[in-house]
């Protein structure tokens, strides 16, 4: 299945249960460098060694805490120590920490080489792998180094997502309600889903999740406009993300959507309550036994690094008002950190 998206970079976004077969046959006609983490290649190794040379293989330790400048740079060496052209193809194995981070070492390397994406987790296929937004943590925020730049391709196999345990499905489940938030059609199936992590359900709603994401990049690829929906609940999410090295990006995300929901309660005039309720509901069901977040442990100040800010002293929420329906609303940053206060459990 193929999903079009972006022709005017062509880039496609192919749904396939031969991954590695369309792999090897890439390899066959052009030289690929792959860039994976030790967790992935742990579980596909002996795919990779029959697939791949092992001097074009580079493997990153796993996890948010590398993706870092620093390991953009080793990766960047390692592609220049290998001689990769132009020519070449870069590919990006893993979940959207691998993804972002190798997306970026293409666009810089020689100007810019070709890249394509093959995403392992539910967070990155649905979400981190389909956009162009590549992006390195720096300073002590999130995504603040980064490029726009397409991949020529994204392979998405949905049977990756039986290797993934229960915390990781948790971590997509965040992007997904927040596109249900703004797509009525997933909505209401995710309202009607019996169980959020039943992996045959969630490889059913990946092809809803990548054609709406899809269709709001390709409408705006620099994020200037309409596709500042997609920062629904984020603004918060990366505070929390920030303040606490024990969340997700999903469980951070879903905690962000319970907050901004009840701040849209409060402050958006014809927001539709029913709708705020229920999206909260969804996403307590989505976050399952996790623990809840609680004001002691939050930093309510880091929000003020967030970069969709525009001003100092003002904080940009892209808050959820019905379903389907978003505002962009600035807030004064100590209002914001006093109305947080209230609604945080201490």
């Amino acid at each position: 299945m193929k999903i079009a998206f972006n022709r005017k970079s062509s880039c496609e976004i192919v749904i396939t249960e031969k991954v590695w077969e369309i792999l090897a046959g890439l390899a066959a006609r052009r030289r690929l460098f792959v860039l994976t983490d030790k967790t992935v290649y742990g579980i596909y190794s002996d795919r990779f060694d029959s697939v791949f040379p092992t001097s074009s293989v580079y493997t990153m330790s796993a996890g948010e805490a590398y993706k870092t400048p620093e390991v953009l740079l080793a990766l960047l060496k390692k592609m220049a120590d290998e001689e990769v052209l132009r020519g070449d193809l870069l590919v990006a194995v893993g979940g959207g920490v691998v993804t972002d981070l190798g997306g970026l070492a293409a666009s810089l390397y020689m100007r810019g080489i070709e890249c394509a994406y093959v995403p392992t987790t539910l967070l990155a296929q649905v979400d981190a792998s389909v956009g162009g937004k590549t992006a390195v943590d720096f300073c002590g925020v999130k995504n603040l180094l980064g490029t726009f730049s397409q991949p020529r391709s994204v392979y998405i196999d949905p049977s990756f997502l039986a290797t993934l345990p229960l915390r990781e499905l948790r971590c997509g489940l965040g992007e997904i309600v927040k596109h249900a938030a703004l797509f009525p059609a997933l909505y209401e199936r995710l309202s009607a889903a019996s169980d959020f992590y039943d992996v045959g359900f969630l490889g059913e709603i990946v092809p809803l999740n990548l054609a709406f994401k899809a269709q709001i990049a390709e409408k705006d690829p620099m994020e200037t406009g309409i596709r500042k929906c997609l920062n629904l609940g984020h603004t918060t999410a990366h505070m929390l993300e920030l303040s606490s090295s024990d969340l997700s990006h999903g469980e951070a995300v879903l905690n962000g959507l319970i907050l901004e929901a009840e701040i849209a309660k409060r402050t958006v005039k014809d927001a539709d309550v029913a709708f705020l309720c229920s999206l909260q509901s969804l996403c307590r069901r989505a976050l399952g036994d996790a623990e809840p977040v609680k004001g002691e442990t939050i930093d309510l100040s880091l929000a003020r690094l967030d970069k969709k800010n525009v001003r100092r002293g003002e904080i940009v929420l892209t808050l959820p008002v019905r379903c389907g329906e978003y505002r962009i609303v600035p807030m004064d940053a100590r209002g914001y950190e006093d109305m947080l206060k209230e609604i945080l459990p201490s």
